[in-house]
């Protein structure tokens, strides 16, 4: 995968997280029912999928990196943690905040926090251009979720909830872009991330009745949450991954919100306000000015030659 090909492979993933919202419409279940399934599902798939590759590597006899295997996998294993404690504290934070007030900051945290963990992880500091950039961004994604309305009376504890939801993203973010970097196949860490958080989501989806994933409507919109906004979704974010710093990917991932709300336009017949319609066109700014082509370090680090929500709380 070329340099430029990677910024797109992670806009895909996003458009795909972007129509969560609108499919997850269609089945009778609670918001964290519907994440549970969709997470132990994708993440089924992606784990089956990382164990296939990894037999291929072994059968064709690649060499593989030794060092530090310890380190690697207790980051992994915390990643996959994250990736499974991200999904409590975003419904947690939406209970006591609000779903517009409690995605904005966590999603709109995610790309600042990324490139915070990246600098110190890596050294680099963030240009000035992805700093603006994504604060654009992060502005124009308030402003198209609030529709520019106050937020008097929000619950501070579910905005620290949100923002602790933003960092878990950042971490697992981070972890998976050094693995990836450090020569592991992008399959196999996002199927070691979300293999391993599926297995600890399952006894969320028990507790919270899943007996919605019995009827056809349930059980289709749970395979495509599932197959398309999680499984495929993270394959081409770990694929985006191997020539994007994942600072700059944390942005661009803010195309989902965007997309989310033209669905909800288009297909649920819902109704943006002009000061919406502003916010989402500050967003696409954003994401443009932090997509065009740099040098060979790229905000967030160094890019290694070679390498590199709202039903269902999007990014699972």
């Amino acid at each position: 995968m070329n340099s430029r090909s990677g910024p797109l492979a992670v806009v895909a993933a996003a458009v795909l997280w972007g129509t969560a919202g609108t499919v997850g419409t269609l089945a009778s279940a609670t918001s964290v029912s519907l994440a549970a399934a969709r997470l132990v599902l994708g993440g089924a798939l992606l784990g089956t999928l990382a164990l296939v590759t990894r037999r291929r590597t072994s059968n064709g006899n690649v060499p593989v990196r030794r060092s530090p295997i310890l380190s690697l996998g207790v980051s992994l294993i915390l990643g996959a943690v994250a990736v499974a404690a991200y999904q409590l504290c975003y419904f947690a934070a939406v209970a006591r905040t609000g779903v517009a007030i409690g995605t904005v900051v966590a999603i709109g945290s995610g790309p600042v926090f990324t490139g915070l963990l990246s600098w110190i992880a890596g050294r680099e500091r963030p240009s000035g251009r992805w700093a603006l950039a994504t604060a654009a961004a992060v502005a124009g994604c308030a402003v198209l979720v609030t529709g520019g309305r106050g937020t008097g009376g929000v619950d501070a504890g579910g905005v620290a909830l949100a923002l602790l939801g933003g960092l878990l993203y950042a971490f697992y973010a981070v972890v998976a872009a050094r693995a990836i970097g450090g020569g592991m196949a992008s399959g196999v860490v996002m199927g070691v991330l979300f293999g391993g958080a599926a297995v600890l989501m399952l006894p969320v989806l028990a507790s919270t009745g899943p007996g919605w994933l019995a009827h056809p409507g349930g059980l289709l919109t749970a395979l495509y949450l599932g197959c398309a906004t999680t499984g495929l979704a993270y394959l081409l974010y770990g694929r985006g991954l191997r020539t994007t710093p994942v600072a700059t990917a944390a942005t661009l991932a803010l195309a989902e919100p965007a997309v989310a709300a033209l669905l909800g336009v288009v297909a649920l017949r819902e109704h943006l306000s002009p000061v919406s319609w502003a916010g989402l066109a500050l967003l696409a700014l954003g994401l443009v000015v932090v997509a065009l082509p740099a040098g060979a370090r790229g905000p967030g680090g160094a890019v290694a030659p070679g390498t590199a929500r709202a039903a269902a709380g999007s990014r699972q």
